[in-house]
């Protein structure tokens, strides 16, 4: 009997790759997409996706979404307890598998099981310490489409947002950078693949630069680039 499993959905290729593997598991029945999102915005956390074209993506995949509206930048505190309340619902609801697309990352790793074995939630990290260059070349092969909607500046440029993933654009990376941008040099929009029904239409807009405060450091900011996309 397949346990019952919600999948934490951030719309980009890690996710896709994932729940590609989760959606051929007999294990588990994938019944709800959870999407956390930046409720001043009203967009994706950190993706910057507008969450009319979040809803777009998941109606394509054709798996209920529920969307956990945060504030523009809430603290840990304020995180913690809007995420306990929405999991707490979600464990009502019958739900005992929390599916996520992390690769390496330990201390995420652990934050996620430890916050979630509080309320008796198992956790599943399909892509757990896999290659991340097989990885995305897995993705490209299954016939996956994703595009770059946001970057650190730390590594590129302007140019860099907007582009689709291809054999060559990962070849050519910085070496600095992962494959998969694991350690968050960048992120993807993912809108055509195997686990779609039909292609995600959209058009992109405006490139933007936005800066963030650095965790963990007094007064440093992180950059970004952000390419806003909009729904067809």
């Amino acid at each position: 009997m397949s346990v019952k499993t919600y999948f934490n959905w951030s719309t980009g290729k890690d996710s896709a790759l994932a729940l590609h593997y989760l959606l051929k598991d007999p294990d588990f029945s994938v019944e709800k997409l959870v999407t956390t999102v930046n409720a001043h915005y009203n967009r994706v956390t950190m993706h910057g996706l507008p969450v009319a074209l979040l809803k777009k993506q998941t109606e394509a995949i054709g798996i209920p979404l529920q969307t956990i509206n945060l504030p523009e930048q809430p603290s840990m505190e304020d995180y913690e307890t809007i995420m306990a309340k929405a999991i707490n619902n979600l464990k009502t609801e019958g739900f005992t598998h929390s599916v996520f697309g992390d690769i390496f990352l330990e201390d995420l790793k652990q934050y996620r099981e430890d916050n979630l074995k509080k309320v008796g939630i198992s956790t599943v990290f399909p892509l757990w310490k896999k290659d991340t260059k097989k990885l995305i070349t897995e993705f490209l092969n299954l016939g996956f489409k994703a595009i770059i909607v946001c970057a650190s500046a730390k590594y590129f440029s302007e140019d860099f947002v907007g582009k689709t993933i291809t054999k060559e654009l990962i070849d050519n990376l910085p070496k600095a950078v992962d494959p998969c941008g694991e350690n968050g040099e960048f992120h993807t929009f993912c809108y055509d693949g195997p686990i779609f029904k039909k292609p995600v239409p959209f058009t992109i807009g405006e490139k933007i630069y936005r800066e963030y405060n650095t965790p963990n450091t007094k007064n440093e900011k992180s950059g970004f680039w952000f390419c806003d996309l909009i729904t067809e």
